[in-house]
């Protein structure tokens, strides 16, 4: 396996802020790096797959919620707004509102694998203490189908791709997007899709001090996509049309006939297997599972802002997490137990009042949104499995349509 793909020429990629500056995107500011890597203490891992015959292009991205995730559980909610896809471990998320384990995003075939290297990691980080696997973790896999880009059948990714991603996944750094990790052969409103990220900074207030004054705060909600779904007619930037007005445009050149064919054949690829999205949410703000799962359902709002419908086969599959408490796990087994389990006990944490949630949910719609622009303008034209080519949003002409309707 090769670690480079050469595309057909897709022109400079930039993110959607660099193409068209003054678009409108929500009115809370990104973070630093406009990623999820700027809620504090998340790390993020890319890596790709491609074969020197070019028939596969996959990949993974591993997200950690924390560095101890294996011991230290955060809270989460999750929800399904199409349910043809899976996420692993999604019955005890909504059973306990607990997160602990990496999350894995890969391709449809690769979850199994995926779901064995994570094992495979936690197996040697804890073989010191000589007890065997006296402890309990579900992992979080969830997959996209990138079979028009990629050859399935070789199943490309091995559970040491998993080890590796654990291992070497970093915090405060810049994610890098489209045909990258998971998303490095997905396709997005039919154009070259895959991995996009942004975030967002609200501003809210801590706990009341004995004085009665609530300091002010700041806390950080971001989004990671893995984006593969959707048709070129039904891309909205920022409400304007401009997949339909792109498709009318090349309907009436002389290249009309051949963008036809491309658009013909790309629709009857998606009649057969439509595509799907992992949206991911994080954040600092202090919120329990329930808050988490509502934050969950706003990423349909952004979603649905740039043109997707949830079609039958498409996996639509969202998880939110909040870092901001540390819920002790692997503390009733072996010897790390340190509770009675049949000894119920209070447990202190700091929740966010549900009266001031409203900015949050805001953000997390905005976040989503901009992260499949970063995901659809990062990405470069590919030509995959078969010769099949998925080409690369064209962000000349997105940037030319976005000023006339004064994006400029």
């Amino acid at each position: 396996m090769s670690s480079t793909t050469v595309p057909t020429p897709s022109g400079p990629r930039a993110r959607l802020r660099d193409v068209v500056p003054n678009v409108w995107l929500g009115e809370y500011k990104p973070g630093p790096l406009n990623a999820i890597t700027d809620v504090p203490g998340v790390a993020v891992h890319t890596q790709e797959i491609h074969s020197h015959n070019g028939s596969v292009n996959t990949g993974v991205t591993t997200i950690l919620p924390r560095r101890d995730w294996f011991n230290k559980a955060c809270y989460a909610g999750i929800f399904r707004l199409n349910g043809s896809g899976e996420m692993t471990g999604s019955h005890w998320l909504e059973e306990t509102g607990l997160l602990h384990s990496p999350i894995v995003l890969t391709n449809s075939f690769a979850v199994g694998a995926a779901y064995e290297g994570i094992y495979r990691y936690a197996i040697a980080e804890q073989a010191h203490r000589g007890h065997g696997i006296d402890w309990f973790l579900l992992p979080v896999v969830a997959e996209t189908f990138d079979g028009w880009l990629n050859d399935l059948s070789v199943f490309a990714v091995k559970p040491e791709h998993i080890v590796t991603g654990i291992t070497e996944a970093k915090e405060a750094v810049l994610v890098r997007e489209g045909n990258t990790g998971g998303g490095t052969g997905m396709m997005c409103q039919g154009y070259k899709g895959g991995t996009g990220t942004s975030s967002r900074i609200v501003p809210g207030l801590g706990v009341p001090g004995p004085d009665g004054v609530a300091p002010e705060k700041t806390f950080t909600i971001a989004a990671l996509v893995q984006a593969n779904y959707g048709r070129q007619k039904h891309l909205r930037i920022s409400g304007v049309p401009v997949g339909r007005i792109i498709a009318e445009e090349d309907a009436k050149s002389a290249a009309a006939a051949e963008a036809k064919k491309r658009e013909e054949e790309m629709d009857k690829v998606k009649d057969q297997k439509d595509g799907s999205i992992i949206i991911i949410l994080a954040t600092d703000a202090p919120l329990h599972p329930t808050q988490l799962q509502r934050i969950a359902k706003r990423a349909t709002i952004g979603l649905a802002k740039v043109g997707a419908h949830a079609h039958n086969p498409s996996g639509d599959i969202f998880l939110a997490f909040s870092t901001a408490n540390e819920v002790r796990v692997q503390s009733v087994t072996g010897e790390q137990r340190s509770v009675d389990p049949f000894k119920a006990t209070a447990r202190a944490v700091e929740v966010t009042d549900d009266h001031t949630i409203n900015a949050l949910f805001e953000a997390a719609a905005d976040a989503t949104e901009e992260a499949i622009y970063n995901a659809l303008c990062g990405a470069e034209t590919m030509v995959g499995n078969k010769g099949h080519v998925v080409e690369a949003m064209p962000l000349d002409r997105v940037k030319d349509i976005m000023a006339r309707y004064g994006y400029p």
